[in-house]
């Protein structure tokens, strides 16, 4: 017999199927026993009566989480019947076997047939083979899932060409000390914090690039909103005529991914109480003009570098008051705490750089590089830096690279700030931050 989903049955009554799921939960009234069946597209009830003796003694034995095998007629479920935590709250199926596919070992370290699971963020995490079954965990990664299909989709239709670049280096390229060093047989490589330089190779052969892949920080945060592996969504485009062609492809792109996740997703947002729209513009102003905001509005004073955590919450807050938008842009970062590569701007001391800000976090970094292989080598003298040690990227920029940028885009912190998350770590599967490493 086909295997049909929970899903497909709500047009089957009267019809034997078979399902084949986890237990969510076991109900016993009288000599009737109850089980609520989930599979990867719904949960529906299952009855077995004492009639079906094959049935009914599997049955008896059936504990919460268990995956087994049901085949049962489907049935139209009484009237005023209670819905709660079904998909299928119309039908009902009416066991005529059940069979055990594989037991639990032991009790469960949490109940996961409770519609909130009440349990610390540590112990979420410990138990994540079980926690991601949870249905309001589980939908997390429904949004998740939809988010990186919707982001490839929007940038293949704008004619960027998905590549994949490596991860271990040859060197710490991009400067600092936030690289992990891993043993690369009889010599030490580097774990890449971006696909920076690779991407910008990209433009030079394809125009228009992007990727979608794991990124390395070493750095010891303790935070909701930091991890130490996370997926970014990455691009870059030739031919520019400025960083405001790089903002525009940006908004154009989130306009997408909110459109398609709100629209394929509205079951998992609802289960989070959560909405997500885009307005017609994003808002745009200079970290100078956000920095003097901040201490009008605040009396928040911060020097005229950059713009804390706390700085990037106010300033959305003030963006969604005045202008009702969720999304700012900040722009012209200084150049010294910019990397060698980020395009300066007309007044030198600032460059052609931005981040998104959204809903209080900044979600992307991105700007306009320099193409022009003399003012690259000045520029990484100016850093502070040895051009020689940039040999590889620099010979890119002896062949006439075109006008270009790009952005990167930490795709946890989107998921996060679109269903209303605590921390970042509840939208990656199994994170790895300074002290986890397991499971």
């Amino acid at each position: 017999m086909k295997r049909h989903l929970i899903s497909e049955i709500v047009d089957c009554v009267g019809q034997q199927v078979e399902l084949r799921g986890w237990v969510l939960r076991r109900r016993d009234h009288g000599k009737i026993i109850f089980c609520d069946l989930r599979d990867r597209s719904g949960v529906v009830q299952v009855v077995v009566v004492p009639d079906f003796s094959d049935a009914y003694e599997s049955a008896q034995e059936v504990r919460s989480e268990y995956a087994v095998s049901i085949v049962g007629r489907v049935k139209a479920r009484p009237g005023g019947a209670s819905n709660e935590g079904l998909s299928t709250g119309s039908v009902e199926v009416e066991a005529d076997s059940l069979r055990v596919l594989s037991r639990t070992a032991g009790d469960l370290p949490i109940d996961i047939s409770k519609e909130d699971l009440d349990v610390q963020l540590p112990t979420l995490l410990d138990h994540r083979y079980l926690s991601l079954r949870h249905k309001k965990v589980n939908s997390i990664f429904a949004v998740y899932s939809e988010l990186i299909a919707s982001y490839a989709d929007a940038m293949r239709e704008a004619g960027f060409r998905e590549i994949k670049t490596p991860k271990l280096l040859s060197n710490a390229t991009e400067g600092g000390a936030n690289f992990f060093k891993v043993k690369y047989f009889d010599r030490w490589a580097y774990l890449a914090q971006s696909p920076q330089f690779y991407k910008q190779a990209g433009v030079g052969a394809f125009e228009r690039v992007f990727e979608i892949g794991p990124v390395f920080r070493a750095e010891p945060h303790f935070t909701s909103r930091h991890v130490n592996e996370y997926v970014s969504l990455d691009a870059e485009m030739g031919f520019i005529d400025s960083y405001e062609d790089l903002m525009d492809q940006l908004e154009d792109v989130l306009g997408f991914v909110v459109s398609r996740v709100s629209e394929r997703c509205s079951g998992a947002l609802l289960d989070h109480g959560s909405e997500i729209s885009v307005p017609e513009r994003f808002v745009r102003m200079k970290l100078t003009e956000a920095l003097e905001i901040l201490r009008k509005e605040f009396g928040k004073k911060l020097d005229d570098v950059d713009i804390d955590p706390e700085g990037e919450r106010l300033i959305c807050e003030y963006v969604k008051r005045e202008y009702g938008s969720d999304f700012v842009f900040l722009t012209h970062y200084p150049a010294k705490i910019r990397p060698m590569y980020a395009m300066p701007s007309d007044d030198p001391q600032y460059t052609n750089s931005f981040d998104l800000l959204y809903r209080g976090v900044e979600i992307a970094t991105g700007g306009q590089r320099i193409h022009e292989y003399a003012a690259l080598v000045e520029n990484i003298k100016r850093h502070g830096l040895n051009p020689e040690d940039y040999a590889d990227y620099l010979e890119m920029f002896k062949y006439a690279m075109p006008p270009h940028g790009g952005w990167g885009m930490g795709s946890e912190r989107v998921c996060q700030k679109f269903l209303g998350l605590a921390s970042i770590k509840e939208a990656i599967m199994f994170p790895r931050d300074v002290k986890r490493l397991t499971p």
